[in-house]
C-alpha cells in the first residue's frame, strides 16, 4: 500500500489541504504509524486523522491491492481443465454462492467477454437460466457500449424470471450500455404460430443476429432429473427428459453429447446446436458438482467452447475426466 507518484492533480472538491492528506496517508499506510502518533505529529485530532485517511482514498492517493494467495493454483487449474476439455479458454473464481452466483462470477465472466473483443454493432447472445439471470441482475457485467445483446431462446410467456430471456437481455443491456434486441415469441409455439414467425421481420432480424454473433453467454442446465422446475413450455410427459445430462438454450443432450429430441423440439424458438457451434466464443457458465455431467455433455455436444466456473467444480470436472 503506497502513496502514488506523482501526486494527482488537486480536485476542486478537496476537503483538507492536499499536503496534509498526503502526509497522513503516507504515515498511516507506509510508515505504519498509529492514528494517535499521526495526530500528534500533524497537530490534529484523532478523528481528523480518520477523515484524512478516508479523504486520501477518495482522492485516489492510496492504491490498495488485495493479492489472491491461490492465484497461481487457480490459473494452473484453469489451464489443466482447458486442456482436458479441449476448450478455447477457462476462467475460474475461487468460490461462488450457489444461490446467487452473479457477483462471484462477474470477474471471470468479464475476462471471458474481454476475449471476445466485442465492438459496437457486434452481437452477444444470452441464454435463459438462473446463473445468467443472476449475472444480468448483478449489474457487474463489463461495459459493452454499442454491442447488441440478443436473447438466444424464446420465453415471452414464462412464469419464472430466469426463463424470461427478454428481461435478462434488458437487464444486461441496461447495466453495460449495450443495445437490446428482443424476441417476442414463445419458447414452444404452435405449428401455425411457428410458421408465421418465419415471415415476421423482427424475428428474422433476431435470427440474423444469431448467425453473426461473435460471442455468447450460455447457462448450462443441470441434469433434468435433479431439477425442480423446467420451462413451462416443455412437454410434461413423465420420463421424457430422464436421459438428459443437461441443456444449453433448451438444446437437450445426453452425457455423450448426442441430442435428445422430443415432440415439438423441431419448432422450438432457440439458437440451434449448429448455430451455437458456429459462435466464435460460446462461453458456458455453470457452477456446482451436480453440473459436472452437464458441462462435459455440453462440451461434447459442441454447444460451448469456453467455460466460466468455480474452483470446486473445476476440480470435480478434472476428477471425473
Amino acid at each position: 500500500m503506497t502513496g502514488p507518484s506523482p501526486l494527482p492533480k488537486r480536485p476542486d472538491s478537496v476537503r483538507f489541504p492536499l499536503e496534509l492528506v498526503y502526509q497522513a496517508a503516507r504515515m498511516y499506510y507506509v510508515d505504519d504509524a498509529t492514528q494517535v502518533e499521526i495526530a500528534s505529529d500533524l497537530n490534529v485530532s484523532r478523528p481528523t486523522v480518520s477523515r484524512l485517511v478516508a479523504e486520501a482514498r477518495r482522492l485516489g492517493l492510496v492504491r490498495i491491492e488485495v493479492v489472491d494467495p491461490f492465484l497461481d493454483e487457480t490459473q494452473g487449474l484453469a489451464e489443466a481443465l482447458r486442456n482436458a476439455l479441449g476448450l478455447r479458454s477457462v476462467h475460474l473464481t475461487a468460490v461462488s454462492n450457489a444461490a446467487a452466483p452473479g457477483r462471484d462470477l462477474a470477474a471471470p465472466v468479464a475476462a471471458a467477454i474481454q476475449e471476445m473483443d466485442l465492438h459496437a454493432g457486434d452481437a452477444l447472445l444470452m441464454s435463459l437460466g438462473r446463473t445468467v439471470h443472476d449475472l444480468a441482475h448483478s449489474g457487474l457485467l463489463p461495459p459493452l457500449p454499442g454491442v447488441v445483446i440478443v436473447p438466444a431462446v424464446g420465453g415471452q410467456t414464462e412464469p419464472q424470471s430466469w426463463f424470461q430471456t427478454n428481461e435478462i437481455t434488458r437487464m444486461a443491456a441496461e447495466a453495460t450500455g449495450a443495445r437490446s434486441s428482443f424476441l417476442f415469441a414463445q419458447t414452444l409455439p404452435s405449428p401455425a404460430l411457428r410458421a408465421s414467425l418465419e415471415d415476421d421481420p423482427a424475428f428474422r432480424e433476431v435470427m440474423a443476429l444469431w448467425q453473426r454473433a461473435k460471442g455468447a453467454l450460455l447457462g448450462i442446465g443441470a441434469p433434468t432429473a435433479t431439477r425442480q422446475v423446467l420451462s413451462s413450455a416443455l412437454p410434461d410427459e413423465e420420463g421424457l427428459f430422464d436421459a438428459a445430462a443437461g441443456d444449453v438454450c433448451l438444446n437437450f443432450f445426453r452425457g455423450d453429447g448426442s441430442p435428445l429430441e422430443f415432440p415439438g423440439s423441431d419448432r422450438m424458438v432457440r439458437a440451434s446446436r449448429e448455430t451455437l457451434a458456429a459462435v466464435p466464443w460460446a462461453v458456458g457458465v455453470a457452477v456446482g458438482i451436480d453440473k459436472v455431467p452437464s458441462i462435459v455433455g455440453a462440451v461434447r455436444a459442441r454447444l460451448v467452447n469456453a467455460l466460466v466456473t468455480d474452483v470446486v467444480t473445476a476440480r470435480a470436472l478434472l476428477a471425473a475426466l
